[in-house]
Formats: structure tokens, C-alpha cells, sequence
């Protein structure tokens, strides 16, 4: 029987195996994944206490067109309910506790922002439609900078759109161009983000550990602590064939050897590669390591052009750098006052950005319990900042720079509470700090051939999955890019005839783009 590795155990990892035994007929005893960490889920991750405080990196958003990531989860149960899948659960989630957002933006002077009105001026939504139209080729090596005026980046759309996806002016013109086509489908309730979908509990709680212990009950081994280290390619250059890998595991080097039908999916690259926590007294470490990550694709992409350039996307820190924080908290308190200035109950509010904070924050209060074994009368919330290499308003220091605390004390600065709730909410909470190097390094300006194919023109039995090989159209820092990858490379490999649905194109529907421009005109 043919034997499938998978280098890494992030969400496309763990969607290709579970796609190998669904739709390849692979047995699970013959799948094996290598992780480099002690925890799979890769960048889907959460952990933490409720008494040292929880940690996530990040949070991903999903909405009604991810057709390949309800697909995977349609067929795995929920930890809660066997009979109920991860599917069913998030868009009964979102049926019950959709977000209705009034206070999307909040000012300088703590007043919630009037979002009725994109701050288009017609230059804006000039260079809106152009950049819509623009062919994809056209903007190889471009920023956003070089499609927009410097009006642009101060309207509401831009504040709500950069924090929503985390652009920045500098970042990719051609990813920038594909998530307006992309979601150009939510432009109408793009303030209020009712088009917005979550998981029930965080995303490693929610997605990771279902499909984890499916996998595990179908026998798939996943092995921690194992560092894929390079791939050893058959002579020749008609054809790409892995012929064995090379790993290192407790310290040791190992090496497998990869039949002729085996098959090896590697996750290439990282975007949380390196990323450093620090505590609620004490900032992150300044100066983190790097990973096997980078190092297995920059080995690989040697003197290969079709394998992509990592270079692109790992050698430039302070354009794909932000911080997230994770705040922990012993009461309500925190919750409560924020339900009160938003006027919507915790779980409803969305996503909230300070226009004049210099570190560009953004908080989210979600449905609670936010991990799945929180106990009662603790809770938690997230944020994080676009700009964390600035001083702040009330601290005279870079984000990066200070402790979970001093955040903390910063966006209390931003949301004026009276002294007795700001003062009760710095004495309960418990605020973890996590700064990512490379967090947006798949927005980066690129050229088309910077990404490698899935599976390269010639390959026999590699491909490359996750948010750094190549999806025509679709778009980066979503789940449903990874699973998208997953199910491609499995698909084609093994030459099926179940594909992927094709990427939701609203730009195509004649209703959508006219309630988009109708958006767009509003003053």
C-alpha cells in the first residue's frame, strides 16, 4: 500500500489526511505527520489557564462561501456532540449569535464612529473600481501604495477593511485585488460584519482537536518533535520525484526512504513561525528563533525556479510583523462595560478598532466560554495591533516593548471607562502578549511565480500546501486557502475525480457588484 507524509500538522496538514482517507481510499494506519512543535494545529493554536492566563495567536473569520472548509467539517463531529458536525455547529452558531456591529470604529475622544459612510472621495472609489478591474498580471511587484492616494488610507472603509484582514498600505496589490473580488459579496454589511461566521469555541478547541481525534481513531500517526529537514530529490529535471526525507527527532537523525507511489505534501514556509510570547509582567523576547519552517522550503527552492522564493516572504520582519494579546479575566467586569458602550451583548458586538491608536488596536469580545474547559465566571477576550513597532498614545514605549499589563492599560486609555471599572479590570485580568515576525508575510509584494504551483508542473508525488502555494483567485490568511491547498494536492496526485468547487466569484453576479458600488456611493 502506498504510504502519504505530510511535512507539518497545521490545518492543512490535517485537512489533506483526513481528504486522503475520504476521497483517496488511503488507509489512516499509512499516513504519517511530522511536527516540529510539542502541539499540532500549527498557527490554529490555543493553550494557557484560566489561572496563568490563555493564549491564542490569532483568530480566523469564516463566512457562507467557504465551500471547501464546510466540506471537510460536514464530516467531523463535533467533541460535544458525536451526531452534531463542526459544520452544523458553526452556522447554527452564527444563526443564534450573529454579529451586529455599531461600534466598529471608535475615535480619539472614545465616541463610536458613524460607518453609514464608507469616506470615499471620488478619487477613492475611482482607484476602487480601477483597481477591481486591473488584470492580475498587471500588478506583479506592486504595493497598495502604488494603486491608491494617501486619502484612501484614511477613509472608514480602509480602517475597517485593514483591521478586518490585516493589510497594510505597503502590502501586495495583487492580494489586496483578490479579497475585493473575493468578499466583494459582504461590501453591503461589511460594518455591522453580520456576514461573519466563528467557531463555538476558539478554532484549535473547535476545528484542530475534532479533526484530530478523527484522524487518531483512523490510526493516522502524528509524529511531535520531528524536524523535516530536507527532501532528497530523484536525479532529473523532467520530472520531480522525493525519493526520501531527511528529519531529526530527539536529537537524532533520521532518514525515510519514499517508495515510487508514496506521496509527500510538504507545508511550506510559516506565519507563525518564531512568534514569542511574553507574560502579563514582562514583554516578549526581542529576538526569537527561527524554525525549520523556512529553512525546509529555502533548501528545497535552491536552484529551483518552479519551487517558488521564500526569500520574499521571510526576509522582511517589519512588514509582516504585529501583536496580538490574549486578556484573561476573574470577573465580568470587562465584558460588562464593554456590552454597555457598544450596546450589544458580548458575542454580538464584533470587532472593535481605535482610529487614533498609534499601534492601530483592535479588540473582539467573543461568545463566551471562549476555550471549551473555561470555567465558569472567568472570561476572555483578544486584540492586537498593526503597528506595534510605534510608541503608544498612553505608553511612551513600542508595543512590542511592553508587558501584557501595559497594553492592557493602553486600550483602557482608548475606551475612556470611568477609574472604578478601568481600575477593577487592570486588578482582574491576566493579559499574554504574543509577537508574530511573520504573521502577514503572505500579503508581501509579490510576482505570480514568488508562490510555488501545488503541484509542480512535472511532479510525481510532491506538492505543497497551506497559505504559500499558489491558489489562482482565492485568497491568503483564510482557513479555507489551506483546506483548498489540501484538497488540490490530494486530488491531483492521486488523480480523482472529486475537485475542490470552484472559488466563489460574487464579482461575476451583476446584483452583487451593484449593491458593492451603492455601498461605495454612500456619504
Amino acid at each position: 500500500m502506498a504510504k502519504a507524509y505530510l511535512v507539518g500538522s497545521g490545518i492543512a496538514a490535517l485537512a489533506a489526511a483526513t481528504f486522503l482517507i475520504r476521497d483517496g481510499g488511503f488507509d489512516g494506519a499509512d499516513i504519517h505527520l511530522f511536527e516540529e512543535q510539542r502541539n499540532v494545529g500549527g498557527s490554529l493554536d490555543a493553550g494557557g489557564t484560566a489561572d496563568a492566563g490563555y493564549s491564542m495567536r490569532g483568530g480566523r473569520m469564516f463566512e457562507a462561501e467557504f465551500r471547501c472548509t464546510y466540506d471537510l467539517l460536514s464530516t467531523i463531529p463535533t467533541l460535544d456532540d458525536p451526531m452534531v458536525s463542526v459544520t452544523q455547529e458553526i452556522l447554527a452558531g452564527h444563526e443564534d449569535a450573529t454579529w451586529d456591529d455599531i461600534a466598529r470604529l471608535v475615535d480619539g475622544d472614545g465616541k463610536i464612529v458613524d460607518t453609514t459612510s464608507m469616506g470615499f472621495s471620488e478619487r477613492d472609489r475611482l482607484e476602487l473600481v480601477r483597481c477591481l478591474a486591473t488584470p492580475e498580471g498587471h500588478l506583479d511587484g506592486k504595493r497598495i501604495t502604488d494603486c491608491f492616494a494617501e486619502h484612501f488610507f484614511t477613509t472608514n472603509f480602509w480602517f475597517m477593511w485593514c483591521t478586518t484582514f490585516a493589510f497594510q498600505p505597503w502590502h501586495s496589490a495583487i492580494e489586496f485585488r483578490r479579497y475585493l473580488r473575493r468578499f466583494i459579496h459582504l461590501f453591503p454589511d461589511f460594518a455591522t460584519m453580520s456576514g461573519i461566521h466563528r467557531t463555538r469555541y476558539n478554532q484549535y478547541d473547535s476545528i484542530v482537536r475534532p479533526l484530530t481525534a478523527w484522524l487518531r481513531e483512523r490510526s493516522v500517526t502524528i509524529h511531535t518533535g520531528a524536524h523535516v529537514t530536507d527532501l532528497g530529490l530523484a536525479p532529473g529535471r523532467r520530472s520531480t520525484r522525493v525519493e526520501r526525507i531527511y528529519l531529526s527527532r530527539s536529537g537524532r537523525d533520521e532518514q525515510i526512504e519514499v517508495a515510487p507511489k508514496d506521496l509527500v505534501l510538504v507545508t511550506n514556509g510559516s506565519m507563525t513561525d518564531a512568534s514569542s510570547l511574553g507574560s502579563h509582567t514582562c514583554a516578549p523576547p526581542p529576538h526569537p528563533h527561527r524554525s525549520d519552517a523556512w529553512l525546509l522550503w529555502h533548501r528545497l527552492a535552491r536552484g529551483r525556479d518552479d519551487f517558488g522564493n521564500p526569500a520574499v516572504f521571510d526576509k522582511h520582519v517589519k512588514d509582516s510583523r504585529w501583536e496580538s494579546f490574549t486578556v484573561t479575566a476573574k470577573d465580568s467586569a470587562f465584558l460588562d462595560a464593554l456590552a454597555k458602550f457598544n450596546g450589544r451583548e458580548t458575542g454580538r458586538g464584533g470587532l472593535m478598532t481605535f482610529t487614533d491608536s498609534n499601534w492601530l488596536l483592535t479588540i473582539v469580545a467573543q461568545r463566551q466560554p471562549v476555550y471549551r474547559e473555561q470555567p465558569e465566571g472567568v472570561s476572555v477576550w483578544w486584540g492586537y495591533g498593526l503597528f506595534p513597532a510605534r510608541t503608544g498614545n498612553h505608553t511612551p514605549k513600542p508595543m512590542t516593548m511592553c508587558s501584557g499589563r501595559e497594553i492592557l492599560e493602553e486600550v483602557l486609555h482608548h475606551l475612556h471607562f470611568d477609574e472604578p471599572t478601568a481600575a477593577r479590570v487592570l486588578q482582574t485580568s491576566i493579559v499574554v502578549p504574543c509577537v508574530m515576525p511573520y504573521i502577514t508575510s503572505q500579503f508581501l509584494a509579490r510576482r505570480r511565480d514568488d508562490r510555488p504551483k501545488i503541484v509542480p508542473d512535472g511532479s510525481v508525488n510532491l506538492a505543497f500546501i497551506g497559505q504559500f502555494a499558489e491558489v489562482p483567485d482565492d485568497v491568503v490568511f483564510t482557513v479555507e486557502y489551506s483546506v483548498r491547498t489540501a484538497w488540490t494536492a490530494v486530488a491531483q496526485l492521486l488523480k480523482l475525480d472529486k475537485h475542490p468547487p470552484a472559488v466563489h466569484k460574487g464579482h461575476h453576479d451583476p446584483h452583487v457588484l451593484a449593491a458593492a458600488l451603492e455601498t461605495m456611493r454612500r456619504r
